[in-house]
């Protein structure tokens, strides 16, 4: 456990230099959007063989694709999908210019990335992790059912980044209708039929922010009460709930917790884990499976979990959120 009497003093080095490594990765993940934003507005196909980078492009275009799709098929076109395939990489560019929406693809690339590493280094299902086999085999029949619910949807999103796609109803609902608002402003020229508003009615209709993945992960890591804290180990329960319990018990933006994940972003994970409430002996075993060629300085042992949470709150990404 750590020790909750150890003196300012003694805490003092280690805060002061997680707090400097925080502060490095808080600047870093503010480089995300325009960076990604200047990749995706180019053509040059060679700047795209990083995987992330290829992988938020597809999700964006996909994006496209579907509202385009909804406004071809409204607008009784010949080939709905040809329409789609030959104006998406313009409206594509105008969605990749909004910040959120950048971010939060960027983000379930990282969760991609982790849920790839953690099944290679640990043997993990992408779908069915051990703590989720374990709620499904449940004797309550509630918590069952909802894990079942969880299960499909995960293997959804699965087979979704594969193909490095992304249903469009699967955005939280900001993100989802600032989606629909920029389509609309994109095509607001070409719409004289008026298609463009049925095909919103449409897909607003179609959308329920409840039932989408992230909805349901929340719930059921809430539904859990204190064994959630089971859902924190990510050997355990899979990158899915570990980044959705991470966030919970953190009080972090899912999106940021996912980001945490990355190489460049120890500091923050490190602090997350604490202030989620495992030990640092937990936190080293996480960091293992996470970041296995990296060891925790033993000053980190020091460090409580309320001042943990604390610099978490006090880290420009928090205050901004």
């Amino acid at each position: 456990m750590i020790d909750r009497t150890a003196s300012q003093s003694d805490e003092a080095p280690v805060e002061a230099m997680l707090r400097e490594a925080l502060e490095q990765g808080d600047a870093v993940i503010d480089t995300i959007g325009p960076v990604l934003g200047h990749l995706l507005a180019n053509d040059d196909d060679s700047l795209f063989t990083d995987e992330i980078v290829a992988r938020v492009r597809g999700i964006i275009l996909h994006i496209a694709w579907q509202m385009l799709m909804a406004h071809g098929k409204a607008a009784a076109t010949e080939d709905p999908d040809a329409f789609a395939k030959l104006h998406r990489e313009g409206l594509a560019a105008k969605l990749a210019s909004h910040h959120a929406l950048l971010m939060h693809c960027h983000a379930l690339a990282m969760e991609w990335h982790l849920t790839v590493r953690v099944e290679q280094g640990s043997a993990i299902d992408p779908v069915l992790s051990p703590l989720l086999q374990a709620l499904v085999a449940s004797d309550d029949e509630v918590t069952a059912a909802s894990a079942m619910t969880v299960l499909a949807s995960q293997a959804r999103f699965i087979q979704h980044q594969r193909r490095m796609e992304l249903p469009v109803n699967e955005l939280p609902g900001d993100l989802f209708h600032h989606a629909l608002l920029i389509w609309r402003g994109h095509i607001a020229d070409d719409d004289a039929s008026g298609a463009a508003d049925i095909a919103e009615r449409e897909l607003r209709a179609s959308f329920d922010e409840s039932t989408g993945r992230l909805g349901l992960l929340s719930r059921i890591v809430a539904s859990m009460g204190g064994g959630a804290m089971a859902a924190l180990a990510v050997n355990h329960a899979g990158a899915a709930l570990f980044i959705t319990a991470l966030a919970i018990a953190s009080n972090q933006d899912r999106d940021i917790a996912a980001l945490s994940t990355n190489d460049g972003q120890m500091a923050r994970l490190a602090l997350a884990l604490l202030a989620a409430g495992l030990d640092a002996k937990a936190v080293e075993e996480q960091f293992f499976h996470i970041h296995p060629d990296v060891t925790l300085p033993d000053v980190f042992k020091l460090l409580r979990s309320d001042r943990a949470g604390s610099m978490l709150a006090a880290s420009s990404r928090n205050a901004a959120g």
